[in-house]
C-alpha cells in the first residue's frame, strides 16, 4: 500500500533531506513539498495525500496554525500529520499538539526513525519520539495545569489498574519496549492496553494521551 505524503518546510535543503530518506520506503511516495504554511490549505483542496510532515516554524503561517487550518477541513482520521520540531520550545509543541498534530519526531532522528514514525501514524498510531515526550513532560511538569480537568480525570477512572500504569509509564517517556521489560509483559500487551486506554479517554494518538494524562493531574 502506497501513502502519499506532503512535505512542508521553508528550507529547501530539509526538504531535499527528507526526500532522500523516504526514498528508504518504497511505499512511501512525495506527493510533493511547499516552502509556506499558507500553500498547504490550497493545495489539499486539489491533491489528496495521506499524511502531511509540517515544519514548526514557517514565514507566513507557522506550523501551528497550518495545522489548525487543515482541521477545519480534514479530521485527523482522513488526513495524519507530523510536526517536526528542534523541540527548544516546548510550549509550540503542547500548541501544535492540541491543533490536532497526531505526532511530533524532531529533525534529528534518523532515516529509519522517520520512515518508521511516518508508517505508524499512516496506520493510525502516533509518534511520539523520545525528544517529543521529555518536551511535552517537561513543558507540563514545569508549567501543571492551574485546575484539574475533572473531566478527564473522570475518563481515567473508567481504565483498569494494569492499563493505568502503562499510560503512567508512558507519559514518563518510556517505549513500549521498556514499558514490557519493567512490567515483564510483551511489547504488543504493553500496545494493546495502550491503545484501549485512548479509546476510552478519547485520545487520538500517543501524544494526545500524554497531554490528557497531565491535564487530568496524573504526573508520573
Amino acid at each position: 500500500m502506497t501513502s502519499r505524503i506532503l512535505i512542508v518546510d521553508d528550507q529547501a535543503e530539509i526538504r531535499a533531506g527528507i526526500k532522500a530518506m523516504l526514498r528508504l520506503d518504497p511505499g512511501l511516495v512525495v506527493a510533493a513539498d511547499l516552502s509556506d504554511g499558507l500553500q498547504v490549505v490550497p493545495y489539499l483542496r486539489e491533491n489528496p495525500v495521506d499524511l502531511v510532515l509540517m515544519d514548526i516554524r514557517m514565514p507566513g503561517i507557522d506550523g501551528v496554525e497550518a495545522t489548525r487550518r487543515i482541521r477545519k477541513e480534514h479530521p485527523p482520521e482522513k488526513l495524519r500529520v507530523i510536526v517536526l520540531t528542534t523541540f527548544d520550545q516546548d510550549d509550540i509543541v503542547l500548541a501544535a499538539l492540541r491543533a490536532g498534530a497526531n505526532g511530533f519526531l524532531s529533525k534529528t532522528v534518523s532515516p529509519a526513525e522517520l520512515v518508521a514514525g511516518i508508517n505508524e501514524v499512516v496506520g493510525g498510531g502516533g509518534a511520539l519520539s523520545a525528544a517529543a515526550t521529555a518536551a511535552l513532560i517537561g513543558h507540563m511538569t514545569d508549567s501543571p495545569p492551574p485546575v484539574i480537568d475533572q473531566e478527564l480525570l473522570r475518563r481515567f477512572d473508567a481504565l483498569t489498574p494494569r492499563e493505568r500504569d502503562v499510560v503512567i509509564l508512558v507519559a514518563s517517556g518510556l517505549g513500549n519496549d521498556e514499558i514490557a521489560a519493567q512490567m515483564s509483559v510483551s511489547p504488543f500487551t504493553v500496545k494493546t492496553h495502550a491503545v484501549r486506554a485512548m479509546t476510552k479517554v478519547g485520545a487520538r494518538d500517543r501524544a494526545q494521551l500524554v497531554s490528557f494524562t497531565f491535564r487530568a493531574g496524573l504526573y508520573p
